[in-house]
């Protein structure tokens, strides 16, 4: 009985198998790109920036007085930049009034903000990490920058300009 279980059970996978053999491999419509080596990945994104840290960055105008700060960064359907998402005023994002800007109209700057006198220092009471301080006579030299994201971003505007724009909705559509 054994037996015919098994001779039964090798007949059917041989069937199936045949029928697996017998098919034709079919040509796919688009030819497949050829994988990306490792020298591809490795040397080609040197000088880019990370998206993810611009989101958060400080925004400051001519003057280095803060406007807010970027919330979004708004792509095409091919991934490039269009607009910068800035929040401006409000507190811990509450009665934050959003405006978009052109991408062309953001400055992005490598180097520390110079804060110049005691009126210009940040609300924190403290300076920003890697800006150049003076405390007395003494200077501390400002850290090296970092190559994945800038330190801070430009936009020639005032605060109650920007207030002034429309605020920027996001589409539900």
């Amino acid at each position: 009985m054994l037996a015919k279980y098994t001779i039964a059970g090798l007949a059917g996978s041989a069937l199936l198998a045949s029928v697996a053999f017998a098919q034709s491999p079919t040509t796919p419509a688009e030819p497949s790109k050829a994988p990306a080596t490792a020298s591809d990945m490795s040397s080609s994104f040197q000088g880019t920036w990370r998206a993810s840290k611009m989101v958060g960055l400080n925004v400051y105008n001519d003057k280095n007085e803060s406007l807010g700060s970027i919330n979004d960064l708004l792509t095409d359907k091919s991934g490039d930049i269009k607009a910068v998402v800035i929040g401006v005023g409000g507190f811990l994002g509450v009665g934050e009034h959003l405006v978009a800007v052109p991408l062309d109209k953001v400055k992005f700057v490598m180097e520390p903000v110079a804060y110049t006198g005691a009126a210009n220092t940040p609300a924190s009471g403290g300076a920003r990490p890697g800006s150049t301080t003076t405390t007395g006579a003494a200077t501390t030299p400002a850290a090296k920058p970092n190559p994945w994201y800038p330190d801070h971003a430009v936009l020639s505007a005032t605060k109650d300009e920007l207030k002034a724009m429309s605020e920027f909705k996001y589409s539900t559509n």
